[in-house]
């Protein structure tokens, strides 16, 4: 596996330092709200997807809406974070394939999978374009990738609120909350995307064809 770079680095030890508690601080906005988007993220899987790679992984928080009839492989960048999906994944026998990664630089072959997914994922990719260049190039040709992301608000109060706490957010956890990942899958080569018209102002669900 290529060596994650110095920024990679920061953010995979702040997620490796809170792995252990992850789900407990997640658990209210997990129940509340999180949970229902991750179920009409991977409702949106084509039925005919043979090989499907989720991206970040983390504890395993999608285990419970992977299509039944697929192929599995997971990846995340962060070992105790990772540890904690294969703990759950034997808990709960779940068929995935796990590996530790970094997205932006995947060691998988040119067109490799039908359906690329990934949930909350790319405000926390040091270079998002570069991750999500990456996806494309292991997607096969008609395939599809599945992004549910929160991304900066287009309200110009929230917004400015939003860049300016930002360095702080990174800090504590190592995530961005003010990413623009619509306009950077835009900036891909897909042939299309569309983002749900359920997606609220700053919870995208997109969808991406190779």
């Amino acid at each position: 596996m290529t060596p994650m770079k110095l920024d990679s680095l920061v953010i995979q030890q702040r997620y490796d330092r809170i792995a252990p508690y992850f789900e407990i601080l997640e658990a209210v906005i997990e129940g509340l709200i999180l949970s229902r988007w991750r179920k009409k993220l991977w409702q949106k899987v084509d039925s005919k997807s043979h090989h499907i790679l989720e991206i970040g992984v983390g504890t395993g928080k999608n285990f419970a809406y992977y299509p039944v009839n697929s192929r599995m492989t997971a990846i995340d960048f962060s070992p105790n974070m990772l540890q904690q999906a294969i703990n759950k994944k034997h808990r709960n026998c779940v068929p995935v394939e796990l590996n530790i990664m970094d997205v932006q630089s995947l060691c998988f072959a040119d067109n490799s999978f039908d359906t690329v997914i990934a949930s909350f994922v790319f405000c926390s990719v040091p270079l998002p374009l570069k991750g999500l260049k990456e996806l494309y190039r292991v997607c096969k040709p008609g395939g599809q990738v599945l992004l549910l992301e929160h991304v900066i608000s287009s309200k110009p109060f929230m917004a400015w609120l939003m860049n300016r706490i930002n360095p702080l957010v990174v800090w504590i956890i190592g995530a961005n909350i003010n990413r623009n990942t619509v306009k950077n899958i835009k900036a891909c080569a897909f042939e299309w995307v569309h983002v749900d018209e359920c997606s609220s102002d700053m919870i995208k669900l997109i969808e991406a064809r190779k």
